[in-house]
């Protein structure tokens, strides 16, 4: 295995981690502030965290190779994809939202056909299909706002897809601190305005070192993100996506109590396997054309 790939997999690995237990803190504090507020007030510490990184590092000079259309398309869909999927974790269990979120590597081959024109084996369709009959598990569709967020999760989903997609689209000489950093900023600016139309409530000092926590893990989980998608190969880096699923899972357990019934682990069984083997099929597709 190449270094770039070993670095690609730890990385990934840790983002993943770090997402969750990100996610897990917000879900905590949601209980005292209103969403926009949270989201607007880690997106502050999260911006001085990284502006302060990027100055130690000497980057903040590199700032005009941000300036191309990918870096704040990546930026928007992230920040909407971030408003969508917590908003939906304060309401849904944090094992089943990290579930369907891992729907995003399905959403990814989607939009390499649609957009690459990529050709798609009927093997890899069944197993397009096989996923989302998981997700299908894990939201069961039915009337209520379990399912209404269930189905805003699925979204995110969507979203986080188009924003891995952009990710590849980034000049490589881009800094992966500075693609952070523009992702930080557009989340905090657009809960900003968001903040200004929902009342803020008083927070208490538990709540500012929870969110600095979350903004810690965020950061973190961004840049390393930013990272694996750069360094290795999707194929052999992508299953460790799956990492942070155990972890969702015992924390929601061990915060909240949380256990998905029998039919969402079905579904998180049929998402992950899919997920595998999509990526195994790439692999071996990738093989087979460096061998010709």
């Amino acid at each position: 295995m190449s270094q770039h790939n070993r670095r690609g997999i730890v990385t990934m690995t840790g983002a993943m981690v770090f997402f969750v237990v990100n996610d897990a803190l917000v879900k905590w504090v949601s209980t005292d502030l209103s969403t926009p507020q949270l989201i607007f007030v880690r997106g502050v510490m999260t911006t001085a965290l990284l502006l302060a990184l990027a100055g130690w590092m000497g980057q903040l000079q590199l700032w005009r190779t941000t300036l191309t259309r990918s870096v704040p398309a990546r930026a928007v869909l992230d920040s909407l994809a971030s408003f969508t999927y917590l908003t939906a974790v304060f309401h849904i269990p944090l094992g089943n939202a990290t579930a369907i979120n891992l729907a995003g590597p399905l959403f990814l081959t989607l939009m390499a056909v649609f957009f690459l024109h990529e050709r798609v084996t009927p093997g890899r369709w069944a197993l397009i299909v096989l996923g989302f009959a998981g997700v299908l598990l894990v939201v069961q569709p039915r009337m209520g706002d379990f399912n209404a967020y269930a189905l805003l999760c699925l979204f995110a989903a969507v979203l986080h897809a188009g924003r891995d997609f952009l990710t590849r689209l980034v000049p490589a000489q881009v800094p992966s601190l500075l693609i952070t950093l523009s992702t930080a900023i557009m989340v905090t600016v657009l809960a900003g305005v968001w903040s200004l139309f929902e009342p803020w409530k008083p927070m208490a000092t538990q709540n500012l070192w929870q969110l600095f926590g979350a903004s810690l893990c965020l950061a973190a989980g961004y840049h390393l993100l930013t990272l694996s998608m750069r360094l290795g190969d999707m194929s052999v880096i992508g299953p460790f996506r799956y990492s942070g699923l155990l972890v969702a899972l015992v924390l929601g357990y061990l915060m909240w109590g949380d256990v998905p019934n029998t039919l969402a682990w079905c579904g998180i069984a049929l998402v992950v396997a899919a997920g595998l083997g999509l990526l195994q099929s790439e692999r071996m597709r990738r093989q087979a054309a460096g061998g010709l």
